[in-house]
C-alpha cells in the first residue's frame, strides 16, 4: 500500500526501487549474528558437534610425513567400524586414535 501511495504521489519507480533496496539492507542487517565459542577440550564439546563439520581434527600422515586438518565428518569416516574407539571419543576419554598410515587428534569445536 505504501508503494502505491508513492506512486500517486508522483514519484518515479527508480526512486522506488531504490527505497525498496535500501529497507531489505537495513532489515537484513538488525538479524542477530550468533557467534560460535572455540572448545578446545574434547570432554567441553557437546557429543553431537564432535564428528560434525564444525569440529577439526589435526592428521598427521606416517607415510608423507605430512599435517593437515579434516572435519568431524571425515573424522568419523576414518574410524570406520571401530564402534569403540568412536564411543571412547564420544565419552571424551579418547582424544586421538590411529589408522594404518595416519594419526588423527581432535583439535577443537566451534559451538
Amino acid at each position: 500500500m505504501k508503494d502505491e501511495q508513492l506512486l500517486l504521489n508522483n514519484q518515479s519507480l527508480d526512486e522506488l526501487i531504490k527505497m525498496k533496496i535500501e529497507e531489505e539492507f537495513k532489515s537484513s542487517g538488525q538479524k542477530p549474528q550468533k557467534t560460535k565459542r572455540v572448545v578446545e577440550k574434547l570432554s567441553d564439546c557437546p557429543k553431537d558437534k564432535i564428528f560434525s563439520n564444525d569440529a577439526v581434527f589435526k592428521l598427521y600422515n606416517r607415510l608423507n610425513k605430512t599435517e593437515t586438518y579434516i572435519n568431524g565428518t571425515q573424522a568419523d569416516a576414518m574410524i570406520g567400524i571401530q564402534h569403540g574407539i568412536r564411543e571412547k571419543i564420544l565419552d571424551g576419554t579418547l582424544t586421538a586414535f590411529s589408522t594404518d598410515d595416519a594419526y588423527v587428534k581432535f583439535e577443537k569445536a566451534y559451538v
